[in-house]
This record gives C-alpha cells, structure tokens and sequence, in this order.
C-alpha cells in the first residue's frame, strides 16, 4: 500500500521531527479569562508556529508549537457537541486520571506544581532550538502574539537545557531514539527500523491496525493534529543512587 502523503505544512514541527541536539527549551502556560482574547491569541499564534515543511528553511533547527488542553477549548467557546468527539483521556485530563496513571500516595495531583494539572491550564507554548540566541528570538516572535493582549494570563514558565554530555539527572543518556513517520521523509535514528503508520502519531491516517481513529468533530479540530502529553518530573537522584548501591555487590554490578 503506498505511504500517505502528509500535509507537513498543516503538521507542526513537534509533531514529527525530533529534538536538536543539544537543546533549550522555554515552556509558556496561559489561562483564557476573555473568549476574544483567547481567539485573537490563536489568530495571533498561527502566523508563530512552524511546520514540519519550514521549519529547517532557517537552518537553525528552531521551532515554536502550540497546545491546547480541553479546558483551553471549552475557554474559547467550542461547543460541547464537538467537545464530547475527543478523546475520553484529553476530556479527562491526567488528575482525573491520577489513580490509572499510578499518580498516588506522594505522586498524588495534590502534590503537583501548581497549576499543572489544574483547570487553569488552557494554552501551551513550546519553544525548543539548538541555540540560546536562536531560542530567544523565537521566544520574541511569540511574545509579541500574546503581550498586551488583554484576558491573556501567563500563569507558569519552566527554561531548560540539556546537562553536559548530553545525559539526563539519572546519568543516561537523553534523546536516543526517534522513530520515522511515513510520509514525513524524516529518517528514523535507527536505520533498520521500518517507518510507524502515520496515524500512530497524526489524526486523520491509518494506524498500525490499518484503522484511522476518529477524528473530533468539525473535522478540522483534529485533522493534522496530534495529543500530546505534557509532564513535569522530579528525579531523585540520591535516592537512586542509594539503591543502586544497596542492591549490588561491586561497582561494576552497580553500573550494570
């Protein structure tokens, strides 16, 4: 069956292609208090995000993405009919998921950073790129979407950069595998894995079962569009160094 051919300029970056390497990132969460304000930003912000088919045209590897949670569209006055074609898990959101997550005891919702996980949390901008100076002028392009605009909130922000070596808190290595798309022409990090169905990743193509889920309705809500999750870990790295030790007989069976 030959591969479909995706709309990368309808795709955004983030979507499909993978993270430079080496990265920074700045993470913007805003609250819709005014309707109007919140359709301005999206009409304001399409013209900020980059697609999967420009985003190398600047060669700095740069890229700007934009997400909404449910409460973000019911903020911006999509009807609850359309609403109600989500997905059951989106709706939901991960607090009222936190026991089939296994977010329980000190993982519970109650402990999150406020306002993750919160009805607060409406619109997301992630702005990711190989470079400080490239990362901050695509941070400009997208401040001047959303400053001023009154019945616009930002309510939290997270700067981050990848540790020396390339390696996370844990000491392994980040970023290791990026799997191929079909249709997207962006190759795989491992060459001898074949290309995943583009509706694994993408609403609005077949699966791996051959199946295209459902789309949320009016179809152009989803088509072209993705879930995304986003969480904020803490890793304790003592402690799992502690165990590490405790439960091995030499740094070598340490190390392993």
């Amino acid at each position: 069956m030959t591969a479909p051919q995706l709309e990368l300029d309808d795709i955004q970056s983030g979507v499909l292609r993978p993270r430079p390497t080496p990265y920074v990132a700045t993470y913007v969460l805003f609250r819709i208090d005014r309707r109007e304000a919140g359709r301005e930003l999206m009409r304001r912000l399409s013209g900020v995000v980059t697609s999967v088919a420009h985003r190398e045209s600047s060669g700095r590897d740069t890229s700007v993405s934009v997400a909404l949670t449910y409460q973000g569209l019911k903020a911006l006055g999509v009807p609850q009919n359309s609403l109600n074609t989500f997905s059951p898990q989106f709706q939901q959101g991960m607090a009222a998921r936190a026991t089939k997550l296994g977010d329980v005891g000190e993982s519970s919702p109650e402990n999150w950073e406020r306002p993750l996980g919160s009805p607060d949390v409406h619109v997301v901008i992630t702005a990711v790129s190989k470079e400080t100076e490239h990362l901050e002028c695509a941070m400009e392009r997208a401040r001047k979407a959303y400053a001023e605009l009154p019945g616009i909130t930002a309510i939290w922000r997270q700067d981050c950069h990848v540790r020396p070596g390339e390696r996370e808190a844990f000491g392994f290595r980040d970023g290791i595998g990026h799997p191929a798309v079909e249709g997207s022409d962006i190759p795989s990090t491992n060459p001898n894995e074949r290309p995943f169905k583009a509706g694994e990743f993408v609403l609005g193509y077949p699966d791996e079962m051959g199946e295209t889920p459902a789309l949320p309705q009016p179809e152009i809500l989803g088509r072209n569009g993705s879930y995304v999750v986003f969480r904020k870990l803490h890793q304790r790295v003592a402690a799992f160094r502690q165990y590490l030790k405790e439960n091995s007989t030499s740094p070598e069976a340490e190390e392993l």
